[in-house]
């Protein structure tokens, strides 16, 4: 098994009430101009990350021009597409590493399969 060094993106976020949360990012989409986020939550202590809640928050690149804002996508019929977007590229992300597991474990991981496009 090769060692690769991971350094995954890191945002930390203020919500509505001011209050900081960070999150990992995932992947990156861009539809129709807009460049939607999908990460999850980072937790201080790692038993957290696995026994807390793996919720998949997406976000969207609001105003990109006057730097960079992530909002919320307040659309059901929006988040729920986008969404589903997401769960299938990460899926396909993980089933084609369980394929590559089998065939052969010494290839070289690529880092921006797993990240994404970044902005």
């Amino acid at each position: 098994m090769k060692n690769f060094d991971y350094d995954p993106d890191i945002y930390t976020l203020a919500d509505e009430d001011g209050v900081e949360h960070t999150f990992e990012l995932l992947d990156t989409y861009e539809e129709n101009g807009n460049t939607y986020y999908a990460m999850v939550p980072v937790y201080d202590d790692p038993k957290d990350s696995i026994t807390g809640d793996a919720q998949l928050v997406v976000l969207k690149l609001e105003d990109p021009e006057d730097g960079e804002t992530l909002v919320t996508v307040d659309d059901d019929e929006e988040y729920e597409r986008i969404g589903n977007i997401f769960l299938e590229r990460l899926e396909g992300y993980y089933d084609s590493d369980d394929d590559d597991e089998d065939e052969s474990s010494d290839e070289d991981f690529d880092g921006d399969d797993y990240a994404g496009e970044e902005s």
